[in-house]
């Protein structure tokens, strides 16, 4: 037996109870659901699985509601990423500086973070409501002649008014990824960029922008992947609607799960939301090679 042999098996012993809580919180879960994405199946356990092939997926592919939910998604997407790109990289770069008081702003811009995504719903649809935070400035501004806005109750409003809440809590966690970065580049970087001419926004341009690529990708990715599994915003604030203008994947998933109880179908909405992230982790390796957050 080699010298490794006792440290391998310690080291195992050590990993036993969290791969088993993995495998019983996860793995099983995650292995009977595709299972049953080939079968018709209810709540009810004690009915046997009938399987059905892959009547599930033409089902799938035919299903309207399914590509508007996708076209939802895609635009919950498409709005999030940008900004959170953009608006947690500038948001690192504002805070990585040596000036008084720098702490405080930091735990200030990643404090939503902290905030239950429950309490955060709460808060917004108070500030949204006809009667709210919001709308009552704007009357107070504009006038008495002002109309309330209906930003829930909109179908082209309710989308971005759930969207801003994602950007709110989202920014300060990525903020401090960038921020990691840039506490990584070395200052004789940009004294020797300064040196030959390039000073302000544009050091950023020529030295910021190239060396914290590895961590654009990472974020993107990564945000991408939270938007297309967005929920909890949906269901705390909308519940999908105005007629069915902020119903998500996922959303779907669970109103096929639990209010049609057509669980096998949830299963395959489910099935195709898990192979759509994994696409887009794939990405995230494909881009960023064997590079890593150097």
């Amino acid at each position: 037996m080699s010298a490794s042999a006792p440290r391998t098996t310690t080291a195992w012993g050590f990993l036993a109870p969290a791969l088993l809580l993995l495998g019983v919180s996860v793995l099983i879960p995650a292995a009977m659901a595709l299972v049953m994405a080939f079968t018709r199946s209810g709540l009810d356990v004690s009915e046997p699985l009938r399987f059905i092939g892959l009547a599930n997926f033409r089902r799938l592919l035919a299903d309207p509601m399914m590509t508007r939910v996708s076209l939802t998604t895609g635009a919950y997407l498409l709005g999030i990423v940008p900004p959170i790109v953009l608006g947690s990289l500038a948001l690192a770069v504002l805070v990585n500086r040596q000036l008084p008081g720098m702490h405080g702003f930091r735990g200030a811009f990643y404090t939503p973070v902290l905030v239950s995504i429950v309490v955060a719903a709460i808060a917004f649809r108070w500030l949204y409501a006809e009667n709210g935070l919001i709308n009552g400035w704007l009357m107070t501004l504009l006038g008495e002649r002002f109309t309330p806005i209906a930003f829930l109750s909109s179908p082209q409003l309710a989308l971005p008014a759930v969207m801003l809440v994602t950007l709110w809590k989202g920014l300060g966690y990525y903020m401090v990824i960038f921020l990691a970065g840039l506490q990584g580049i070395a200052p004789e970087l940009y004294e020797a960029a300064a040196l030959d001419g390039s000073d302000g926004w544009r050091r950023h341009l020529d030295i910021t922008l190239p060396l914290l690529r590895p961590y654009v990708t990472l974020v993107a990715v990564i945000s991408a992947i939270a938007a297309t599994k967005v929920f909890e915003e949906v269901y705390l604030m909308t519940q999908g609607g105005p007629a069915d203008a902020t119903r998500t994947i996922v959303y779907y998933v669970y109103d096929q799960a639990f209010a049609e109880l057509d669980i096998s179908y949830a299963c395959t909405v489910g099935l195709a939301l898990f192979l759509g992230v994994l696409l887009l982790s794939l990405v995230r390796f494909l881009v960023a090679g064997d590079r890593g957050l150097t």
